[in-house]
């Protein structure tokens, strides 16, 4: 492992990150995140634990029929046990036949784990270190050697914990990877650390944290500094506990904000937005709105000041620009907003004819506040916010006008669930028009009705489905009667937008944002 500035990215995901609570990858998942990793440009790709599972086993087979253009798939294990011969360990062998190119094994640095956990003699870790990195090495495996609780076991007892690392060296490891397993120690504790291990070993040294002190990637960061040039880590910052260092930081750190290169191919940082997402997705998970560079807060400004600071300078209020890590800025309204966040979305509806201190931008401002004051919230329903605007400004449009509606929910025995049924009825184009719907739930029901009703007049509603569904309780002091907020999701597979609604009745809380979200796409279809 040699490159000039270059650090190597070890990726975990499969493996570390899936001891996450609420985390599992199915069989294919692994193989489509593996895929997605090493078309990212990642160095290494910890496919599981060698021992572990019939899971894990079995990825280490599949991987072998897809052609990976850059990444190194590793077995992960560890050392042999205690008082028994490595050729005869049943861990060390599974690692040979997982048949990887790449071992990492971890080992004890810390006393306490040593006499505690494993309950064996010092003198005896150091030999489970040496012979399960030699006995690798010799059947032709690139060892990384992860020194578990390193910085815990270095604070404890210096000594030890350095003769750890030089067990693994003299059994052949190709790289020593110090691991802040707890997730427990201050930056500067990594550097100082870090660089006396670099000056110590003329071996690769790596890095590998966890984030239970909120630190995981600035410790990662400070051990770089020092001189480590691989880091460990997982995607979204998977992992046990509060997680492990989050790569897709440590990736636009250092590409944005220093000196040193990672990745195969640098460009594929303009990505990093749509690996997040799709890892969340293998993993059934939502999204993290606020996880930096990636998430969709990440670039969205309130404040009237800050927008029209990024308006006029977008390096006033963000660090790098949207579009390198594949996000894009977004200009939020609330009853912070300011003419520069008005003007902001007028641009965006290309409505460049409005002047700032005019008049229409006053009456908006002051229809957002009179709505705000009545449960609305548009920072996360902008198509909402949008169709207000047509409606000040008198440009808005009614495809469809509602003459009523009816729902139905019945359970008809204790055994059964219930059942929701919604007649519609619109008149549309001057044309009436009487649907029915069923689904799932009243909601669902009362959309399944407006979508057939629509359909034969818009055909491009029947691409449209709800990508979530969001309700709040404004007022909770008044129980059932409370004011309600509903926030809807909409996608046409290409794009998705969010509206909202409010009432007393969630109903017709729903109703309002399900217009709104109708209507905003058949008005982007106008427009394009």
């Amino acid at each position: 492992m040699s490159a000039n500035n270059k650090v190597f990215i070890y990726d975990t995901t499969l493996r570390d990150g899936a001891q996450a609570e609420g985390v599992t990858f199915s069989p294919v998942s692994k193989i489509h995140v593996a895929k997605m990793l090493d078309a990212f440009g990642v160095d290494y790709i910890e496919g599981g634990y060698a021992a572990s599972n019939p899971k894990d086993m079995a990825f280490f087979t599949d991987i072998k029929k897809e052609n990976l253009q850059h990444a190194k798939i590793a077995a992960f294990g560890s050392t042999r046990r205690a008082n028994i011969a490595v050729e005869e360990d049943k861990g060390t062998r599974a690692l040979l036949e997982a048949g990887t190119k790449v071992c990492t094994i971890f080992g004890k640095s810390w006393l306490l784990h040593v006499t505690e956990v494993l309950k064996t003699t010092p003198e005896e870790n150091l030999a489970m270190i040496e012979d399960t990195c030699r006995f690798l090495k010799e059947n032709g495996r690139e060892v990384i050697y992860d020194a578990e609780h390193f910085f815990d076991g270095y604070r404890d007892n210096s000594e030890y914990a350095l003769k750890s690392l030089e067990a693994a060296a003299k059994g052949g490891a190709d790289v020593l990877v110090l691991c802040d397993t707890n997730g427990g120690r201050l930056p500067h504790e990594m550097f100082e650390i870090t660089t006396l291990v670099r000056e110590k070993f003329r071996i690769a040294v790596g890095i590998h944290t966890h984030n239970d002190s909120e630190l995981a990637v600035a410790n990662a960061m400070e051990s770089i500094r020092a001189g480590a040039v691989q880091v460990q880590g997982t995607i979204n910052g998977f992992g046990e506990r509060c997680g492990n260092c989050n790569l897709l930081s440590v990736v636009a750190n250092l590409l944005k904000k220093t000196d040193h290169t990672c990745l195969a191919d640098e460009e594929k940082l303009a990505s990093l937005k749509q690996l997040s997402k799709f890892v969340n997705e293998q993993a059934n998970l939502r999204d993290n709105p606020r996880a930096a560079f990636v998430g969709n807060s990440a670039f969205a400004h309130k404040a009237g000041m800050h927008v029209d600071g990024v308006r006029k300078v977008s390096q006033s209020f963000e660090h790098v620009p949207p579009d390198s890590v594949g996000n894009e800025r977004r200009i939020l309204i609330s009853e912070l907003s300011g003419a520069s966040n008005v003007m902001e979305k007028l641009l965006e509806m290309g409505m460049d004819n409005i002047d700032r201190k005019s008049p229409e931008v006053r009456e908006i401002l002051q229809a957002l506040e009179k709505m705000e004051k009545s449960g609305y919230v548009y920072e996360t329903a902008d198509a909402s916010f949008k169709m207000l605007i047509k409606k000040v400004l008198k440009e808005h449009k009614s495809f469809f006008e509602l003459e009523g509606f009816r729902v139905i929910v019945e359970k008809r025995s204790k055994d059964e669930g219930c059942l929701s049924e919604a007649t519609l009825k619109l008149k549309v184009n001057g044309e009436r028009v009487s649907t029915v719907g069923e689904g799932d739930g009243p909601v669902d029901a009362l959309n399944m009705a407006l979508r057939r009703a629509l359909s034969e007049f818009y055909p491009s509603i029947d691409g449209v489905h709800l990508a979530d569904y969001r309700v709040s309780i404004l007022d909770p002091e008044e129980a059932t009667a409370a004011k309600t907020r509903v926030v809807i999701e909409s996608s046409d597979g290409e794009s998705s937008w969010c509206t909202v609604g409010v009432s007393e009745n969630i109903i017709e809380a729903s109703w309002e944002a399900l217009v709104d979200g109708v209507e905003y796409k058949l008005f982007l279809d106008e427009e394009n």
